[in-house]
């Protein structure tokens, strides 16, 4: 499957940005969707994750209740609302794929697309 990243950009603190990622190639509904970022000099950590159905959301603990993943399947797109953002939150975003359950690690996931930067000023 290949992914495509958008929706990032430079924004105040406090500010909202919404990513998009669009998926071509295989079935989409049949993966489990998931955000990582990377800031610079740091690892890609695990941001958010959503089930295949929507139904299971799993996030980092410092995004909780200001983060939100969603997914279309009739658009093979994932989202990630982000609002209340933080200079902490400055990082390039990657989207990623895998088959299967819930997993955090960045080594789980088989397919990845080019991030997307956001910058949060203060």
């Amino acid at each position: 499957v290949q992914l495509q990243a958008s929706g990032g950009g430079l924004v105040q603190a406090g500010g909202s940005l919404r990513l998009s990622c669009a998926a071509s190639g295989r079935t989409f509904s049949s993966y489990l969707m998931a955000w990582f970022r990377q800031a610079p000099g740091k690892e890609r950590e695990f941001v958010a994750a959503i089930s295949w159905s929507g139904g299971n959301t799993w996030y980092l603990d410092s995004v909780k209740g200001r983060f939100t993943i969603s997914r279309d399947n009739a658009k093979d797109t994932v989202y990630l609302q982000m609002n209340s953002l933080r200079p902490e939150d400055t990082a390039v975003y990657y989207c990623a794929a895998r088959r299967g359950r819930y997993s955090g690690s960045v080594q789980s996931y088989e397919y990845w697309g080019h991030g997307t930067q956001v910058t949060v000023s203060s």
